[in-house]
């Protein structure tokens, strides 16, 4: 696929076309080449980095996680081990969303085990609480 419109790219990938745009303005993708009408045109690569990103934020990394694991894809000193640790340490951060997401259910379920049925708003616990 050669010469795509930024259209053809982003429902090739699967990303909103302003995305794209959006990526390209933060530096996340590159400039693209434009035709004589002034109509941006993506390459191969394109297809390939946007898919890396895409498929990048799938897995809970940040555009700027993001843009330091697009340096280091194209960094020749780069092993695999300087990737698992990023993979690693965000392991960590997703076990702490993890807890922080437990710790909230089990303050949801208290919350709701006090409701009363039918009992009027005034008395609801869980207004009472979001009001403290």
């Amino acid at each position: 696929m050669k010469n795509l419109t930024v259209g053809r790219l982003s429902r090739t990938v699967g990303i909103n076309v302003e995305t794209v745009r959006y990526y390209e303005n933060i530096g996340l993708m590159p400039k693209p080449e434009r035709k004589e009408s002034g109509y941006r045109i993506y390459s191969d690569s394109d297809v390939e980095r946007l898919r890396f990103i895409k498929n990048s934020k799938l897995l809970g990394f940040t555009l700027k996680e993001i843009k330091e694991l697009l340096l280091l894809r194209i960094d020749e000193d780069t092993t695999c081990d300087d990737l698992k640790e990023k993979a690693e340490r965000k392991i960590e951060e997703v076990n702490l969303k993890i807890e922080e997401l437990k710790k909230i259910k089990r303050a949801l379920e208290k919350l709701a085990q006090q409701c009363h049925v039918n009992a009027p708003k005034s008395e609801c616990p869980i207004l009472e609480n979001l009001e403290k």
